[in-house]
């Protein structure tokens, strides 16, 4: 086959030409890009505010070998493929590859995957389109912004603290985040608090603890919130508590459900990343690259083995639902599989422009603990994590015996509650060592003994007074700062670990016990950008 009857695929990186390759065959070339050769020049300013706020491109210092490769590849074959990352992003990439090809614009083809496998690259082969201009200038108007935003404000920090210092759109307003958490820790005024507990036992021989809950204050007939603000106090109410005499006033039993929740979307995967593993987004963001790029494999390859890690919509595609239920069907059986496929709903601010993050195979080969020898230690965490939690989202619902039990005991109520689990539906795959800290689960109940009736006078065996103060909001740690940022909608979730990064590379923060801490430097930006630039650092700004 002749070169000029060959097609050149450019990618971005190399580990993902690799990958690729493999499924192309002889009539294909693949090269890659390693991520942009055009962008603003380093060293000016690049934007013409009077023309329209024109950027004025150059090629990347450093990345003339690669463009001369990319071109000399160009002339010798009939098509281009631009395959860069499915994203505003790779389009910009593509749009830029694509302008220093020297090569005639209807042999320039776009093509994007969602995931690296055979199917999907030939699928895309197949159905190439043109470069998507809009997705390339809402690019450049980020860029531009983000330019603009640094250029105009970041030599006010010079001249007012040192050279060096930056600031910039998205990365102020979250380093505003962590220095207002910081003084509201530091204005916050302690309360003390007391709670109070007992210990009764009913027929089953078995005791079990309630809560105070409400209180028949004096010269009152109805019950209000317990709120007890003091010893002296609490002293008080456990001597009454004591002489009182207890019985269940009220006994409920009922089935609830516990529902799994959606696959991972970026910012999701890095909540509970850090929040499992303690990773930082950062290292997660790697990991989650290496598995969608391809990891080696004996006999097979370099093999992508996620889907593309930049998404914010739970959307799964017919096919990868298809073959997730058989999975469970085969693995598990009709009984964990959930009636009907289940949908799960995206933000309204999610660009639901690929899918949500997925294992690619679900074949028992691809199986995590099939490939725990051929990943590293990292790289099969976070698999095994992404896997589990996609198997489970089309799984049953875990299924809960709950029992609430209210005491009445004198002017005093007290409430416990319990649950047993009755059928462990998707828990049996994504257990609650990976949901620790979820919203969608509560609390550990206490055990309630079987056999209670309402109506039953129960004896005391104990009255356990507690005092407590109130505490201010935690400092964030990476997790619950990507969970803030991603609730106000700042930035897009590919962009948070790379937020992160930069204040701390900048010591405006710094980590100390897996928090992040506003340093004193971080606090005099902050302050400075907040007094000049009130309308631009503003959370509903970005």
């Amino acid at each position: 086959m002749s070169s000029k009857e060959k097609s050149l695929v450019i990618v971005e990186s190399p580990s993902k030409a690799k990958t690729i390759k493999k499924y192309l065959g002889p009539g294909f070339e693949v090269e890659a890009s390693v991520g942009h050769v055009i962008d603003l020049p380093k060293s000016k300013f690049g934007v013409n505010v009077e023309d329209g706020f024109k950027p004025q491109y150059v090629k990347i210092r450093g990345k003339e070998k690669i463009i001369k490769q990319l071109k000399t590849h160009a002339q010798k074959v009939s098509k281009v493929y631009l395959a860069t990352d499915p994203d505003r992003e790779g389009e910009a990439i593509a749009w830029h590859i694509a302008s220093i090809l020297d090569k005639n614009k209807e042999d320039i083809h776009r093509i994007e995957f969602n995931e690296i496998t055979k199917n999907a690259v030939t699928r895309a082969i197949e159905s190439p389109r043109a470069i998507d201009e809009a997705r390339v200038y809402s690019q450049q108007a980020r860029r531009v912004l983000d330019r603009i935003v640094g250029y105009e404000v970041s030599p006010l920090l010079w001249k007012t603290i040192y050279r060096g210092l930056s600031a910039g759109r998205v990365q102020s307003v979250a380093l505003r985040l962590v220095c207002e958490r910081e003084e509201s820790i530091r204005s916050f005024v302690t309360e003390e608090f007391w709670t109070i507990q007992i210990k009764v036992k009913g027929q089953p021989d078995q005791p079990f603890f309630a809560k105070l809950v409400k209180i028949r204050y004096q010269g009152q007939s109805s019950f209000k919130k317990a709120e007890i603000g003091n010893g002296d106090d609490a002293a008080l109410h456990v001597d009454r508590i004591k002489q009182s005499d207890f019985l269940i006033s009220s006994l409920v039993r009922k089935k609830v459900k516990r529902h799994p929740v959606p696959p991972f979307i970026t910012s999701t995967l890095q909540q509970a990343a850090a929040r499992l593993f303690n990773y930082s987004t950062s290292r997660i963001m790697m990991i989650a690259q290496q598995l969608y790029e391809g990891v080696d494999l004996p006999g097979q390859g370099s093999v992508g083995l996620i889907t593309y890690m930049r998404t914010d919509s739970t959307r799964i595609s017919k096919e990868a639902i298809e073959s997730v239920r058989e999975h469970i069907r085969k693995s598990y059986g009709e009984t964990y599989l959930h009636e009907k496929e289940r949908v799960y709903r995206s933000k309204k601010s999610a660009q639901d422009a690929h899918e949500a993050i997925r294992p690619t195979y679900l074949s028992a080969e691809y199986s995590p603990e099939a490939l725990k020898n051929r990943l590293s230690k990292d790289q099969f965490k976070l698999y095994d994590l992404i896997w589990k939690r996609f198997v489970a989202s089309q799984m049953k619902s875990a299924v809960f015996d709950k029992t609430t039990v209210e005491i009445i005991g004198g002017d005093y109520q007290f409430k416990a509650e319990g649950e047993v689990l009755d059928f462990d539906g998707y828990m049996k795959v994504y257990g609650q060592a990976f949901e620790k800290g979820e919203t969608n689960v509560e609390e550990a109940p206490d055990d309630i003994p079987a056999g209670l009736q309402e109506g039953e006078a129960l004896q005391l065996k104990k009255v356990d007074p507690k005092q407590n103060f109130t505490k201010p909001q935690a400092r964030f740690t990476e997790s619950s700062l990507v969970k803030e940022l991603d609730r106000l909608g700042i930035g897009r979730p590919s962009t948070y670990a790379q937020i992160i990064t930069t204040i701390l590379k900048r010591k405006y923060v710094e980590k100390a016990e897996n928090k992040l801490n506003a340093t004193d430097l971080g606090e005099t930006v902050n302050k400075i950008l907040i007094s000049n630039f009130p309308n631009i650092f503003d959370v509903t700004f970005t």
